[in-house]
């Protein structure tokens, strides 16, 4: 985040990392793997376009032991093409690979595998039937969503979900076309649509989408559309006023004064205190220890626990 003199101030929550994450989709994310978990489902995430990491430190929280978690984006390299060029130029000319590995490094103790290159690389870098979990945010260009939702298709594993976002921004007709026409003619199954994302599946989407639809009825902030369409059904939720799911504070985060375990800084909804969520709060220890998380670079700061820990290691 950088404030009007310029200097960058780390976040101290997550809505203070620039992006677009709607809080219906934060909610839809959580219930989406959520549910995996609680199903026993294991597999890789990955995320296709990261802008400066709002939702990638948001999905990230979900990473469990033994998962691999694998992010693309483009950063400050150079574009495939002129189209791609002209398109990164004008929408994300102040992305840097530092700023979104700050802000990530703000909330996790370690870094996903980072991909810097165009999003043309993923099918030869994330192997096939691995992952439960694919976000797809990258270039608006319909031959490069294209690849994406290919890419998608085959990196995901059996009960697998997709999310697509800006598929229907009036600035974006390329995702639209490219979606729409995964629907219609490569076999993708919408399981619900929200403001901005289109959340699908290669598998049969009945069950879900009826868990889903269970849920959303049950809640007195979403308001719900069903449809049928070319065969498919299509569930639609709108947020009606909906608060964003709780979420640790950063490790710059200071806790408000009289504040209880359900604030913003306890565990997203259906993890526990012990689970990833709980490994990304700001930690206690000395006055010294506090104050260099405080003012250290995290890059800096994770090779120095790193090093802490090899020496404890060594000693036991």
């Amino acid at each position: 985040m950088t404030d009007v003199q310029g200097t960058t101030q780390p976040p101290h929550r997550l809505d203070d990392v620039p992006g677009w994450f709607p809080v219906l989709d934060q909610i839809l994310f959580d219930w989406f793997l959520n549910r995996q978990d609680s199903a026993g489902m294991r597999g890789d995430l990955l995320e296709v376009g990261v802008y400066m990491g709002k939702s990638a430190i948001f999905l990230g929280h979900h990473l469990r032991e033994g998962e691999r978690y694998t992010v693309c984006d483009l950063f400050e390299g150079d574009a495939p093409d002129g189209a791609n060029r002209a398109e990164s130029t004008k929408s994300y000319s102040a992305l840097t690979r530092r700023l979104f590995e700050e802000n990530y490094l703000s909330f996790h103790d370690e870094l996903p595998r980072v991909l810097q290159g165009p999003s043309s690389v993923v099918p030869s870098e994330v192997e096939p039937d691995s992952c439960r979990f694919v976000h797809v945010d990258a270039s608006h260009l319909y031959e490069h969503v294209y690849g994406d939702i290919g890419a998608a298709q085959d990196a995901l594993k059996p009960g697998g979900i997709v999310v697509l976002d800006d598929f229907r921004s009036e600035h974006t007709p390329g995702v639209s076309i490219a979606a729409w026409e995964a629907v219609l003619n490569r076999g993708l199954h919408p399981v619900c649509l929200s403001t901005q994302k289109l959340y699908g599946t290669w598998d049969d989407p009945k069950a879900v989408q009826d868990e889903l639809l269970d849920m959303a009825r049950k809640r007195g902030d979403c308001h719900i559309s069903v449809q049928e369409a070319a065969g498919h059904r299509i569930v639609r939720l709108k947020s009606k006023g909906m608060q964003a799911p709780p979420f640790p504070l950063s490790r710059y985060g200071k806790e408000p004064e009289g504040a209880d375990s359900q604030g913003a800084d306890a565990a997203p909804h259906g993890q526990t205190s012990s689970g990833p969520a709980a490994a990304a709060r700001p930690r206690g220890g000395s006055r010294t220890r506090r104050l260099a998380v405080d003012l250290l670079p995290p890059v800096l700061t994770r090779a120095i626990r790193n090093a802490l820990r090899a020496r404890r290691s060594a000693t036991r």
